[in-house]
Order: structure tokens, then C-alpha cells, then sequence
């Protein structure tokens, strides 16, 4: 097997030019991702959270930097590793934490907690908890915008063990024979639960087969934020333009594992080197320190975003833990179509 690619330094050039309050936004969103998902861990330790939360810390920048190339008519589909894309499509973090703690104010109504996160009003149309399992219903929503003419796109965002499942080469093939206008993005950290990359594929070639597929692809650093969304920008586009499906392969990292709020190095899962190496790399300290570099925010404003955005974050967790719990006569409410 030749060598994992792996990025140096995110670049980070503006290359599309976006207006400094363009990128602070984005910055902004993802530092409420990543203060978002510090406090579920914490609540996980204190066993205040029950359902299974596998988290997103390292990795906000490809949530981020593909959703900010979407409109709000476009659709998104998620893996277990939901919480990133959520808040990056306009998810509200209320509604969040209220899911996060099963409460009916949630945005499945307490009912899909961490895994199962849906609301149609930003477009995000479901995640699942099984590997693999947004890959066809994503191609519901752009198959429809093909048949009725319309340019809505579809974003399927899954993880580096997806291409091992046999629904993803159907899903590819299905797309590309169809000409859909849908955006695979995977989000490779290098690991499959515990399974490196290295020890589960003969090559490093994800991308290969996607191409083999006949789709366009990309491979970009996913802790670069421009380049992420560079390559969603123009991606998009061609999805718009009816130029079929696109594949865009990010190069990031989980500093967690697989699930929970650990980082399994002494269990052996992973080396602390390999861990430290990535945390070099944080999406959002070198951002900070390429804006603080070329001046468009100051040291102070940075620490002033973090500061807000925790009491954002705790104002939203103590909001869920003040809500109901749906009563159990409800239990069986949205399992069933029901005629009127």
C-alpha cells in the first residue's frame, strides 16, 4: 500500500474572494459547532446524555465550508456524525440540544436523538445511524429536481468507510447513468470506527473508484476551509448546470473516537503523535491565525466569538434540559402516514 496522503499546514487562501464578513461568519459557525460538540462530551461524562453521540470535533470545516455553498432550497443528507452538518445548514442550536437530550422541543421530537437528526425546514432531510444508509433515499430529492426541471441539489455527506458498502457504488452508478444533480462528499478521517484506512483498503484510492464511477472528483485538505468550499462552490455549480453528480473527497480527522467523548489512545486505537500531528492542523486555530495575521479580526475578537458562543451554547443546554420529555401517549405519532 502506497502512503495515506495527509495535508501540511491548511493554506487557507481566499481564493473566491468572499468579503471578510463572509469568512468571520463562517469562522463563527464553526466555533458553535465545536463549543456545541465540547459540551456534549461533557454531558456524555456526566451521564446526562444516554443517546449515542458520535462527535464532530476536527472536522468543522468540511461541514462549514460545503453548506456555505448551498441555498437554503437545497437539500442535505447525514451520517451518525450529524451534529456539524446540522448547525452548518441553519440548524438552530436549541433545537439541537433539545434532540441531543430527547426532549420534545428537539428537532426529530425527542425521538432520533444524536443519530437521527432531521428538519426539513433547512433542508436537511434525515441522517442515519446506519453506515451507508442516506446514500439512496438522497437521491429521492435529486431525482425529483430532475424530473421536474428543477435546480435544487442534493449534498450525501458519509464517512471513509461508505465506499466498502455495496449501495454506494449503486448509488454512484445510479447517479452518474441518470445524470443527477447530487454531491457525495466524504469525509475521510482515516478511520472506520477503530479500523484504520490503511489496514481496510489495498490502496489509497477512494477517489479512484468514485472516478471509475464516471463522476468528476476532488480530493481537498478538509481543514482548509477555503479550499473545501472552493471545490463545493464549483462542484455545486456543475450539479446545477446538469452536469451530474459530483465526488468531493475531504482529508480530515476526528480528534474523538469513534463514539463518545474519548479519544481512544490508551486503548491502543490510535497513537497520541498521530493525534497531536492532526490537532496542528485544527480548522479553526488556523483560521483564527490567518485572520489575526492579515488583519481582519483581532486577537481580542476571537476570544470575544468563544466567549459568546459558550454562553449561546450553555443557554441552549440549559433551555433542553428544561423542556419535556414527548408523554408516551405520543409514542406512536409520525410512525404512520395518516389519511385525512
Amino acid at each position: 500500500m502506497r502512503q495515506i496522503h495527509v495535508p501540511t499546514l491548511p493554506v487557507l487562501e481566499n481564493v473566491l474572494g468572499l468579503s471578510d464578513e463572509i469568512v468571520k461568519n463562517m469562522l463563527a459557525r464553526m466555533v458553535l459547532i465545536r463549543t456545541a460538540e465540547e459540551h456534549i462530551a461533557q454531558s456524555v461524562l456526566e451521564k446526562q446524555v444516554f443517546t449515542p453521540c458520535h462527535l464532530y470535533i476536527g472536522q468543522e470545516a468540511d461541514a462549514v465550508g460545503v453548506c456555505q455553498a448551498l441555498r437554503d432550497t437545497d437539500y442535505v443528507f447525514s451520517t451518525h456524525r450529524s451534529h456539524g452538518h446540522f448547525l452548518a445548514k441553519g440548524g438552530k442550536i436549541e433545537d439541537l440540544f433539545a434532540e441531543i437530550y430527547c426532549r420534545e422541543t428537539g428537532c426529530s421530537g425527542g425521538r432520533g436523538g444524536s443519530m437521527h437528526l432531521c428538519d426539513p425546514k433547512i433542508g436537511l432531510l434525515g441522517s442515519s445511524s446506519i453506515v451507508a444508509g442516506c446514500l439512496g433515499i438522497g437521491l429521492g430529492p435529486a431525482f425529483k429536481s430532475k424530473l421536474m426541471g428543477l435546480d435544487n441539489v442534493s449534498v450525501i455527506f458519509h464517512g471513509d468507510c461508505v465506499p466498502e458498502e455495496g449501495v454506494w457504488h449503486e448509488a454512484l452508478n445510479f447517479a452518474a447513468v441518470k445524470k443527477l444533480p447530487v454531491i457525495f462528499v466524504c469525509e475521510n478521517n482515516l478511520y472506520a470506527a477503530s479500523a484504520a484506512l490503511a489496514d481496510r483498503r489495498v490502496d489509497d484510492n477512494i477517489f479512484e473508484v468514485a472516478a471509475a464511477h464516471g463522476l468528476p472528483t476532488e480530493i481537498v485538505d478538509g481543514n482548509d476551509i477555503f479550499a473545501v468550499h472552493k471545490a463545493a462552490t464549483e462542484a455545486v455549480q456543475r450539479a446545477r448546470n446538469g452536469e451530474g453528480p459530483q465526488y468531493i473527497e475531504t482529508r480530515t480527522y476526528r480528534w474523538l473516537g469513534h463514539v463518545g467523548p474519548f479519544d481512544n489512545i490508551k486503548e491502543g486505537l490510535r497513537d497520541i503523535n498521530e493525534l497531536n500531528f492532526w490537532k496542528e492542523r485544527c480548522p479553526i486555530r488556523n483560521l483564527e491565525r490567518k485572520l489575526i495575521e492579515t488583519g481582519v479580526m483581532t486577537e481580542q475578537e476571537t476570544e470575544a466569538l468563544h466567549e459568546r458562543t459558550r454562553k449561546i451554547v450553555e443557554d441552549a443546554q440549559a433551555k433542553a434540559v428544561a423542556a419535556s420529555k414527548p408523554a408516551p401517549e405520543t409514542l406512536l405519532h409520525n410512525v404512520y402516514r395518516r389519511e385525512v
